[in-house]
Parts: C-alpha cells; sequence; structure tokens
C-alpha cells in the first residue's frame, strides 16, 4: 500500500543519461496524478543522494513524510563500480568534457595500480571537481567553471572503506568502492591517475547499494510509474480517516517516456576523441 504523503521510499535504479532531478520529477508527476482527483496539488518529493547524468543506479525516492528521512539514507555507505580511463584527463574528471592532455601509461602495471589504490582507502581528504553542485558563496561549482573561473574548492574529509581492483589493463580499470556520503568518484578517478604519475578520469559509473538498498530490488523509472498509477494507495482525509485512491490507467512506453536517456558522452559524438588532445610528457 503507498501512502505518499505520509511517506513511501521508491527504490529506483536511474538510467544512463538521466538527470538526478529528472527522476524525482518523473516520480512526482505520477504521483499528484493519482492525487489531483482528491483534490491534492502539492507533494513534497525529494532523493537521498545525487547521481550525475552519466552514472546508473540506486536512487532512493522520497515522497511525503518520507523526505524526513533524506539525511539518514543519505548517511548510508556506498557502493560503487568505477571504470577509469588512464593516460588522459578531462576537466570535468569524467565523460562531460573533452580530454585537455593524455599521458604514458606504458610503466603502469598491476601491482603499481593496487599500490596506489591503497593509498585511498580509510580516511582521506578529497578535493570536489571543479564541475559539481558544490556551493561557492551562493553559486554551484559548476557554474563557475563553465565560464572557464576555478571555484576554488576547498578539499573535504571522507572515508573510503575499500577499493577492489576488478579488471586491469594499463590504460583502463574497473574497481569496486565502498565509501561514505560525499565521495565523488570522478575526483578519485582523477586522484588514481595522478597517484600512477599519469592521468585518469572515469568513463563509466554504477551505484550498486545505498545503505541497505540493493541494485537488484530497484525499479526502472518506467516500472516505478507503473507501480505508482496502479498500486493500491490511499491517503487520510482531514477526519483520519482513510480515503482509497482509484487506479490510473498504465502509460505505454513511448520515446517522450524516455526523453531525458539522450546525453551522449563527448567522445561518442561525432569529430571528438583522445587523440585530438595534447599529450603532456
Amino acid at each position: 500500500m503507498i501512502n505518499p504523503v505520509d511517506g513511501h521510499i521508491f527504490m529506483v535504479d536511474k538510467p544512463l543519461g538521466w538527470s538526478s532531478f529528472h527522476v524525482v520529477k518523473k516520480l512526482r508527476g505520477a504521483l499528484l496524478a493519482r492525487l489531483r482527483p482528491l483534490g491534492v496539488r502539492k507533494l513534497k518529493v525529494g532523493h537521498a543522494g545525487t547521481l550525475d547524468p552519466l552514472a546508473s543506479g540506486v536512487m532512493l525516492i522520497c515522497s511525503g513524510k518520507s523526505t524526513r528521512r533524506i539525511d539518514e539514507l543519505q548517511a548510508g555507505r556506498k557502493i560503487y563500480t568505477a571504470e577509469i580511463a588512464l593516460g588522459a584527463t578531462t576537466p570535468s574528471f569524467d565523460l562531460e568534457t573533452p580530454v585537455d592532455a593524455t599521458y604514458p601509461t606504458e610503466h603502469i602495471t598491476r601491482e603499481a595500480v593496487e599500490e596506489a589504490l591503497a593509498k585511498f582507502t580509510g580516511r582521506i581528504e578529497q578535493t570536489p571537481p571543479a564541475y559539481s553542485a558544490c556551493k561557492v558563496d551562493g553559486r554551484r561549482a559548476y557554474a563557475i567553471a563553465r565560464k572557464g573561473d576555478d571555484p576554488g574548492l576547498k578539499p573535504k574529509v571522507l572515508v573510503i572503506d575499500e577499493i577492489t581492483l576488478e579488471k586491469y589493463s594499463p590504460e583502463s580499470i574497473t574497481v569496486r568502492v565502498v565509501c561514505s556520503k560525499g565521495t565523488y568518484i570522478r575526483a578519485l578517478a582523477r586522484d588514481i591517475g595522478a597517484a600512477l604519475g599519469s592521468g585518469g578520469y572515469l568513463t563509466a559509473l554504477r551505484r550498486e547499494r545505498v545503505g541497505d538498498s540493493d541494485i537488484a530490488d530497484c525499479m526502472t523509472v518506467d516500472e516505478a510509474e507503473h507501480y505508482i498509477r496502479t498500486a493500491p494507495m490511499e491517503i487520510l482525509s482531514e477526519e483520519g480517516v482513510p480515503v482509497q485512491i482509484p487506479q490510473l490507467p498504465p502509460r505505454p512506453v513511448t520515446e517522450s517516456t524516455l526523453s531525458r536517456a539522450d546525453i551522449l558522452p563527448w567522445n561518442l559524438r561525432p569529430g571528438n576523441g583522445p587523440e585530438a588532445a595534447p599529450r603532456a610528457e
């Protein structure tokens, strides 16, 4: 039974290309479509932890009084699988921006990677990416960076419990990261590349777990919308009496419902590629 006003938490697998905001907007729209016939025009809906558009995985969407639990949910340990390209850097530390320099990778061995990863476990300081939602004097850092200015972000203390090397080549690695709130995996990719005497940037990221919520238990956005439109739902009247809310017909999946999955990484756009970047020796 869904009671969106008293509070409900939806576990969603955010797809590649969608912003966290648009996932929230999609589910809020579906909830309000059910509630409007009863005169409900507004409903508080939020998420417990941002995922970049170029990342996918677990997102917890809270409605009504469950939004009071967002800080608690955000504090849960997170597990990520990250693919990191070595031998190059980008200003955003991921695929949002083009490669700005390339570096040698011939010296990078599996042993060197494992030694570098060990340096980033435990309590560490990490400087967030300039292309991030951190606020500087009331402005988002990414807005400053996109104008070509340095937002001057300061290092933050965080905890990385574990980094495991899953796949290795001198040009690319895949790692599993267990970490605390506030960890930027993009910044970790940058720092790992630097520790290897090369460059590094994030090419893929999937959040596998947040606290007790696992990716295996998550719904797709379309499944979540279908669930909201058709599952039993009730709210309490002003007198405290449960009121059943009629179902809505399922919506067909169309191109318009997937309109946010339209962001191509820079290197998949025609005419782009790392070979055009200057090489730093």
